[in-house]
């Protein structure tokens, strides 16, 4: 193979590599760009009140102050022993919570979809740059070994005292090498 037939087909993939990287960054940007709508914005508020510490903590206090109140009586009990009203209002919780935390996580994996697709580009874009110059470095191996071996002829000759070639003389640099 031709070094200069392999540049233009590895040139030509890469173009073609970089065209598309330049599509998944636009695709991406457009999808954390776009105007949110007002369930993805509460959606995202729910999901970022409930994962904090700060939602754990205040819920955690509330649980105990309601279970103590309820086990020791200082008001009347409104919800005695089992806590069914209190597991009745954690369920509707859980209910209302598990939803709009995927919906928020459905939009997240959107766009982190959108930023592996382009991550996986760029990996192939460096894949094929780094095979192009192992070819160039192949090339350049590969034309230093020749010149070594006519050098080594040469120098060969000119112990023989059977130099009588003018390099300037010659037309072409396949005569030259050929001498």
């Amino acid at each position: 193979m031709e070094r200069g037939f392999i540049e233009k087909d590895l040139e030509i993939m890469i173009s073609d590599t970089l065209k598309e990287l330049k599509e998944l960054k636009y695709k991406r940007k457009k999808i954390v760009q776009k105007e949110l709508s007002l369930s993805e914005k509460v959606a995202d508020k729910v999901t970022e009140t409930i994962g904090s510490w700060k939602f754990i903590i205040i819920q955690s206090v509330l649980l105990f102050f309601w279970i103590i109140l309820n086990i020791t009586a200082f008001v009347q009990k409104w919800d005695p022993y089992p806590f069914i009203f209190l597991n009745l209002i954690l369920s509707f919780q859980s209910a209302y919570a598990a939803p709009i935390i995927m919906m928020s996580q459905n939009r997240q994996a959107d766009i982190d979809r959108a930023e592996a697709e382009e991550d996986s580009y760029v990996n192939l874009k460096a894949e094929l740059e780094v095979e192009l110059l192992h070819q160039k470095i192949d090339f350049l191996n590969n034309n230093l070994i020749e010149m070594k071996e006519v050098l080594t002829k040469r120098l060969i000759r000119i112990k023989k005292g059977k130099n009588k070639c003018d390099t300037r003389s010659h037309q072409s640099r396949k005569e030259w090498l050929d001498y």
